[in-house]
């Protein structure tokens, strides 16, 4: 089964080397562009184009995936499938339909929830207490295609975006086999969703890791964990961006305005919120380490009394 496989990030990575321990043939890998990183914005190769060298694969980087020097090349190969996995191109009609099985994505969500580019940030800052991977018959709609395997996990109170995301990248990997083993076999149960109740999940931007401290603690505490390692939740601490990276959350409110720093110890810095306190255990001042709080006191002072923007 020749196969072309489309992706990016770290998140593609597991579905990559899974494919390829099965035997499948990946006669070409297609992710995006280098791109300059650091203070030498030296040309970075994605993840999945480090992999796949590795390993020993071909690698296309086209700025455009539907010109049509793409396309040509694409057909030529003839494939079965094409898995795309968070590749960060929208894939044409003509492509879609290109390869004998069709085009197959690992989408990190129980669909129709959280279609769109962020699905595992938004479904922890949501508080949702599931979540889950899709592996979904591409179609033209944004992540609308008919779906042929589903898994689910529980979103555990210690888990964040990094734990979820790891988690999420093997279960691909593994439902991608089954599912296209299934279509091999003609066992494979190809399921409409209702789009009546889909959802979104946005891009995520710098600007959303802005703690609003008129807030309750449970929704301060999953914006923390579902923002890590990027943007970070964040405070102002004087004219100082101090990034939020743990915390935990006590239902013990104080008669206080929300934000004001109520207490300071080894163990956190306790802050007023509306109904409770949230503990920062784990934080950054801007060009510093990561730190707890008593790594932090141990050079340092926080202000009791003072409110935090």
């Amino acid at each position: 089964m020749k196969v072309i496989f489309m992706g990016t990030p770290e998140f593609a990575v597991p579905t990559l080397e899974k494919l390829y321990n099965k035997g499948y043939e990946i006669e070409l890998v297609i992710t995006q562009e280098d791109k300059p990183k650091g203070r030498g914005k030296k040309l970075q190769p994605t993840p999945v184009k480090h992999r796949a060298l590795e390993l020993g694969l071909k690698v296309y980087q086209p700025k455009n995936i539907n010109t049509r020097e793409s396309m040509d090349l694409i057909k030529d190969i003839s494939p079965d499938f094409i898995i795309v996995v968070a590749y960060g191109q929208i894939l044409k009609k003509d492509l879609l339909e290109t390869p004998k099985y069709g085009c197959f994505n690992v989408h990190a969500s129980i669909l129709p929830k959280y279609r769109g580019a962020a699905p595992i940030n938004w479904a922890i800052i949501d508080g949702q207490e599931q979540t889950g991977v899709s592996i979904m018959k591409m179609e033209e709609g944004l992540d609308s295609g008919d779906t042929i395997v589903i898994g689910q996990i529980k979103i555990q109170e210690n888990d964040d975006f990094i734990s979820i995301h790891d988690k999420l990248a093997q279960m691909g990997g593994d439902l991608m086999i089954r599912g296209m083993e299934d279509i091999i076999q003609d066992k494979a149960v190809f399921t409409k969703q209702n789009h009546e109740i889909s959802t979104y999940a946005p891009m995520i931007f710098k600007d959303i890791g802005h703690i609003e401290w008129n807030n309750s603690g449970r929704n301060i505490f999953n914006k923390v964990r579902g923002l890590k390692p990027w943007p970070n939740a964040f405070t102002y601490y004087g004219d100082e961006m101090v990034k939020i990276h743990q915390v935990s959350f006590i239902k013990d409110k104080v008669d206080f305005p929300c934000g004001t720093i109520v207490s300071v110890n080894k163990t956190g810095i306790n802050v007023a919120v509306i109904d409770g306190q949230i503990i920062i255990e784990k934080l950054q001042f801007p060009g510093k380490k990561v730190l707890t709080v008593a790594q932090y006191l141990a050079g340092n002072e926080i202000e009791i009394g003072y409110v935090l923007e």
